[in-house]
């Protein structure tokens, strides 16, 4: 059994380290997973430049795929899967009900434990998915980003013909658009700050937005006041609109911002991770819409790099030294 596993450790802020770590004991209800793709979220990069994880050193890297190599049992021994991260308390009034992203005690893979940027990792086994033949472990990787957008369009109640709004053409940002569109969107309209990533929703088939457009519902996801706002603009009287970027630092509405909200009667929800239960599994769909290209994720990455240069592609990511969407860490050297 290997005891130690080659990981993108992070000791401090702006001290990622490409380096051997130990691999937890196997205890009852946990198995080893090979992990062989890791997807860099933008959570990610603040993690290792501005904000760090919840102790240090951290294995970072929570939207993971791979094969279990060990399980006590043997019932998962083999299988291709995906990983959860999310790991919740079961005590809380949230777990009792099922709510598991509310979860007032959490913990987390690859920010309040060690996560998947590493070769190996010990998982519990609620937390596995088995994968469909159908999907390479690079779309296995990417079930949590598209997990996370199809929670956030179910709380838009797509209409059948409605026109969205989208801030931001990031991956989860086309994802969602994509989950529109099977709930019945007609169009789907972009904004960004960079003009590339607005080109590339358009090769997906959605569109730059222009000023006077209808907008029945918007999407804000990236965490930044001026986005926010346009959303609560653009949007028309009773529509819906949901908050899902992460803030990058104070939001702040104007006045004339906020007077949209109560004129226009806008409905307003938030949006956090995705349900992971026996009722509603944004994991389970996610695999099934994927397998049937239904949701199509391969496009969307853009770039990939092994394990053992981590560092480089973070640092590409926050420097913005090149285009990119979705970048992968794959862990093996060989492949």
């Amino acid at each position: 059994m290997k005891k130690s596993t080659k990981s993108a450790n992070l000791h401090a802020v702006n001290d990622l380290r490409y380096e051997d770590t130990y691999i937890d004991e196997i205890k009852e209800g946990d198995v080893l997973v090979k992990v062989k793709s890791c997807g860099i979220c933008g959570s990610d990069i603040g993690r290792v430049y501005a904000k760090g994880t919840y102790h240090f050193p951290t294995v970072i890297g929570h939207e993971f795929s791979g094969v279990v190599e060990y399980d006590p049992l043997g019932e998962f021994t083999g299988k291709k899967v995906v990983v959860f991260p999310l790991l919740p308390c079961f005590m809380c009034e949230s777990c009792k009900e099922g709510s598991y992203a509310t979860c007032e005690n959490y913990d987390y893979y690859g920010s309040r434990r060690n996560g998947g940027m590493a070769e190996y990792l010990v998982v519990k086994k609620w937390n596995l998915l088995v994968m469909p033949d159908e999907l390479e472990f690079d779309e296995g990787a990417m079930c949590e980003p598209v997990s996370v957008a199809r929670h956030a369009i179910l709380k838009l109640d797509i209409q059948k013909g409605d026109n969205l709004f989208v801030s931001g053409a990031g991956p989860i940002g086309i994802v969602a658009a994509q989950w529109a569109k099977m709930f019945g969107a007609e169009n789907v309209y972009f904004s960004d700050i960079d003009e590339r990533k607005i080109e590339f929703a358009q090769t997906f088939g959605f569109k730059k937005y222009e000023k006077g457009l209808r907008i029945d519902c918007a999407l804000e996801g990236t965490g930044y006041s001026d986005a926010l706002s346009s959303c609560l603009e653009y949007t028309k009287p009773h529509g819906r609109v949901v908050f899902m970027g992460n803030p990058a630092g104070e939001m702040r509405l104007s006045q004339n911002t906020y007077w949209h909200i109560l004129r226009k009667e806008l409905k307003i929800s938030g949006t956090w991770n995705s349900s992971y239960n026996d009722k509603v599994n944004d994991w389970e769909e996610s695999l099934k819409a994927m397998a049937e290209r239904k949701i199509n994720v391969k496009p969307l990455i853009t770039k990939r790099f092994p394990l053992f240069r981590c560092k480089e592609a973070f640092e590409m990511m926050k420097n913005k030294t090149e285009f990119y969407n979705k970048v992968i860490l794959y862990m093996n050297e060989d492949e």
